[in-house]
């Protein structure tokens, strides 16, 4: 969040919640976030005596010390705290600070003074007051003047109740700050559900919405455990959540899912559109469509467990290419090359929980991308693993001969043909997608196109698969099956067959069936109302020289939002347009821009938005939709889940979960807040 701070003179590397395009300027004064938050209500003295804290906003450090003033003028003010101990509190705050911008486990096993293991919170104070002598002093008091039964400071403030109460503080101070800064503004939202290490399911929000500077923001909102994912129990977590925060669902004005979500998603979507018809379903950006394609698919068992094994598979070529002299490395290495070329030529990151990566933050090839390398490439995928089972350690030949089992069969000769017909008809429309609003117009016809391939696929497909899951297996020398003998799966009771030729199972309960979802998908992602709204959308876009702009399609794009826009403002905004594009094509500063968060900045920063409020209405609604202008979503969705997942959270209750993933996710915000925000709650709302 490069509003908040900037840094000089430190370029360590660390995540950040927020990642910009560009360099953002600093409008606002160091800490301001927080001084705003503590006193975004005017105290009751302030009232009583008469001053509007409000008109104030710009001044925050006024603002503050006028309120205080207040208190203690009108008997109001908090009893305060000893020299001493804010000189403990804020050097245990720091410390955390340091280790929450990290992502560090704060806790060890042990909490006893004998324990080896007393977590990072108490080494890292330990290490701070080392060399401070008069911190050490007050962190463990005077030598020789320890009076029988003292706890000293530094062990008060590293029981697990003071650092829950520490985090709450700065969560607080944060969640503040991001509905602080929405205001009553609309939003959109961004679920996604995760897993911890102990197996509760957790439901996680991100808002998306349009700042006061024309910025898009995109805030970690929170995480809450769930019972179920059913559809209606999601919609419930969402209400909750949302209602905790006094934000409703009327508000929302577009709702993203990420594709792995394991919950009744359509059914979600249209409970929330039963709600609010104008929180339209979009799909977003930051999601690859192709792992959506590839979670859908998973739902097919047979689909599934060919990734799993394509995974182990992986891991296996890979590993003698990563510093291990394993067997098969020779072997390996042409494939291994393979992968790291497909890595280094796309050069995204992609989220791989759902696919073949195991890190979530390897340089990404598609999963398309990497089953291409497979088929070509088998044969010396088979070669390398021979060699394992022969010339390997014992872990090793074991796992390579449960490889070569499961590898040369035609069930996985025939799902890898599949997912390549499939993954390669999405591909096209999946990385016009990942161009996000630049690519809209056709990313949408792509989408049509794409759905007119898939009903071709399944009625004209299934004879040219055939004959290229033959031709593979011939070529490896892998048993065919007569299409007309019964089916007998692999690893199933043989009394829990059912009756059904080879034929009927690959043709109709595995291609037709996985072909139907993915058109299923299709349709789901894409229907008729978001496909017309995002072509309206892309109107907006100010790309070269705003070639796009079309009046009658941003009149359109209005009635999406009848709350928004009444009959009464059509005309209004009818004229504003006319207005606006003679205006902003003539107008230098927009010359060139990219994005339509550029233009919503510009118009921000040269007071437009002020002359045009209805087109300006119309561009932070375009802004919202999970689609225009830059998103981290998928990103801050991939940090939640690796965070909750670590062994050593899986005891933190759920309401201490979400104050740290707040904390440590709006990691890069809370270091811009000072320490006096976070005493004041902690005077305010924590005893003792």
């Amino acid at each position: 969040m490069e509003r908040y701070f900037s840094r000089t003179g430190n370029t360590t590397s660390k995540p950040s919640s927020h990642e910009a395009t560009e360099p953002r300027p600093s409008k606002r004064p160091k800490c301001a976030a927080t001084q705003t938050t503590q006193l975004s209500k005017p105290s009751a003295p302030c009232k009583e005596i008469g001053i509007d804290l409000n008109s104030l906003k710009a001044y925050p450090g006024l603002r503050r010390k006028i309120s205080q003033e207040c208190e203690v003028a009108m008997g109001d003010q908090p009893e305060p705290m000893e020299s001493d101990d804010r000189i403990a509190l804020e050097a245990a705050i720091e410390c955390i600070k340091f280790l929450i911008s990290y992502g560090l486990i704060l806790h060890g096993y042990g909490r006893s003074e004998s324990s080896s293991n007393q977590g990072d919170y108490y080494d890292i104070l330990s290490f701070h007051v080392r060399d401070r002598d008069n911190l050490y002093t007050v962190m463990w008091g005077e030598n020789g003047m320890r009076p029988w039964g003292y706890v000293p400071k530094i062990r008060q403030l590293t029981t697990p109740e003071k650092e829950r109460d520490i985090v709450r503080a700065m969560a607080a101070e944060i969640t503040a700050d991001i509905i602080g800064e929405l205001g009553d503004g609309l939003f959109s939202i961004y679920v996604d559900e995760a897993c911890d290490a102990s197996g509760k399911e957790h439901l996680i929000i991100t808002l998306r919405y349009v700042d006061e500077d024309g910025y898009i923001e995109e805030r970690f909102l929170g995480i809450s455990h769930l019972p179920d994912t059913k559809a209606l129990t999601l919609k419930m977590g969402i209400e909750s959540m949302l209602g905790k925060h006094g934000l409703s669902l009327s508000r929302i004005r577009a709702q993203s899912y990420n594709g792995n979500i394991k919950g009744e998603v359509n059914e979600l979507k249209n409970l929330i559109l039963a709600e609010n018809p104008s929180a339209y379903y979009v799909h977003c950006s930051a999601h690859p469509l192709e792992l959506t394609f590839v979670a859908i698919a998973k739902n097919h068992g047979d689909v599934s467990c060919f990734f799993t094994t394509v995974t182990r598979l992986i891991s296996l070529v890979e590993a003698p290419n990563k510093g291990n002299d394993s067997a098969g490395g020779g072997q390996f290495a042409k494939v291994a090359e393979a992968l790291f070329r497909a890595d280094h030529r796309n050069g995204r990151q992609l989220n791989r929980e759902i696919g073949l990566e195991r890190n979530h933050d390897s340089p990404g090839r598609s999963l398309f991308e990497t089953l291409l390398i497979l088929d070509v490439m088998f044969s010396d995928v088979i070669d390398g693993l021979d060699i394992i089972r022969r010339e390997g350690n014992s872990e090793a030949k074991g796992e390579a001969i449960a490889m070569l089992m499961l590898v040369q069969t035609f069930d996985f000769a025939f799902i890898l043909k599949m997912m390549i017909e499939v993954l390669g008809n999405a591909d096209i429309l999946s990385r016009a997608l990942q161009m996000k609003e630049q690519q809209i117009f056709n990313a949408m016809s792509l989408a049509h196109v794409a759905k007119i391939i898939f009903q071709r696929l399944r009625q004209e497909g299934w004879k040219p698969l055939l004959d290229k899951v033959l031709s593979f297996c011939k070529k490896h020398y892998l048993h065919i099956l007569n299409m007309d003998d019964p089916y007998a799966p692999l690893g199933m009771p043989r009394r829990n067959i059912q009756q059904g030729t080879n034929l009927h199972h690959f043709q109709v309960e595995l291609f037709y069936t996985v072909v139907d979802m993915q058109l299923q998908e299709l349709n789901n992602q894409f229907d008729g109302v978001n496909t017309e709204l995002l072509k309206c959308m892309g109107c907006l876009i100010p790309d070269k020289s705003f070639k796009d702009f079309n009046k009658q399609m941003v009149m359109k794009l209005a009635t999406f939002y009848p709350s928004e826009f009444s009959d009464a403002d059509i005309i209004p905004l009818e004229n504003q347009l006319d207005a606006y594009i003679q205006d902003i094509q003539l107008d230098e500063r927009f010359r060139g821009l990219e994005g339509i968060e550029a233009l919503s900045r510009g118009m921000v920063a040269t007071e437009k938005h002020m002359m045009y409020p209805l087109v300006y209405l119309l561009v932070k609604l375009a802004l919202i939709l999970p689609i225009a202008g830059r998103t981290s979503v998928e990103r801050t969705s991939t940090r939640t889940t690796k965070y909750i997942k670590k062994e050593l959270r899986d005891r933190i209750a759920d309401d201490s979960m979400n104050d740290y993933l707040i904390a440590d996710i709006g990691g890069g915000v809370v270091e811009c807040f000072d320490n006096e925000g976070i005493i004041e709650y902690l005077q305010n709302n924590i005893s003792n």
